[in-house]
């Protein structure tokens, strides 16, 4: 080997230092921003999507709170679809709740992708946690988790009319009605849940753990991360290519 070609050698062997330290930083920053993360060196190439604390809609909420942006997990899933190297989605969720409107847009957006998806709730799906856990093709709760189900509610002036309760109650049945199409919870057990009195201190509604919801149909199945790494895998070769041969577009 002479100089020159040790001296490329040697460029070659920087240059792929600094790419693979350049993908490192850009993995972290994804993570630290939206806390996402994409596996490469695995048996599929999944998508880890997090949603945690609470669900951001409309209104920014206060710099100390933990949030999910809803801004944020939009764009990422439309990415996701779109991207045939991934093959499968994992969403892991630890959330009390949050925005209606954003929560519930987030979950029709799951339950309407093709690539296959797989939900893990650990700590607490709460409120609108419960819509977005269910929107995967397959849902996991782990058995110290819990999930609360309870009527919708409203900050800030609230007019005394009946289009309130009107308005309410519509919100209610978008709610009950996706749930009930992508679990296998009935309706009225589901109202049931959300209008009981007197397990919550001075409100309605119901807790569930993780044993609990897996009996009433709510989740699917009781498991861990392994659990649901393995069952988004099967979906992956039950599915085959997200976009079949006759579906692909021209690069």
């Amino acid at each position: 080997m002479n100089t020159q070609d040790y001296d490329e050698n040697e460029k070659d062997n920087d240059n792929n230092s600094e790419s693979e330290t350049e993908e490192r930083l850009d993995q972290a920053e994804l993570i630290e921003k939206t806390g996402e993360v994409v596996p490469h060196n695995a048996k599929h190439l999944i998508h880890c999507l997090t949603v945690i604390g609470q669900v951001e809609g409309h209104y920014v909420l206060p710099s100390q709170n933990k949030t999910t942006k809803y801004e944020h997990i939009i764009p990422a899933l439309v990415a996701i679809e779109q991207d045939r190297s991934i093959e499968g989605l994992v969403i892991i969720l630890n959330t009390v709740g949050g925005d209606v409107e954003a929560g519930l847009a987030i979950a029709e957006l799951i339950a309407g992708m093709k690539t296959p998806t797989v939900s893990l709730v650990v700590g607490g799906g709460h409120s609108i946690g419960v819509p977005l856990a269910v929107s995967a093709k397959h849902s996991f709760i782990v058995p110290s988790a819990t999930m609360t189900i309870h009527p919708v509610r409203m900050n800030g002036l609230v007019l005394g009319v009946p289009q309130t309760l009107s308005y309410f109650d519509k919100m209610q049945d978008r709610i009950v009605n996706f749930v009930t199409s992508n679990s296998n919870i009935s309706e009225q057990d589901f109202r049931n849940l959300m209008l009981q009195t007197g397990e919550l201190t001075m409100d309605m509604g119901t807790v569930v753990d993780g044993e609990r919801a897996v009996e009433l149909g709510l989740i699917d199945s009781l498991g861990g991360l392994s659990d649901a790494i393995d069952c988004l895998y099967s979906l992956i070769e039950e599915s085959g290519e997200k976009y079949p041969d006759n579906e692909k577009r021209e690069d």
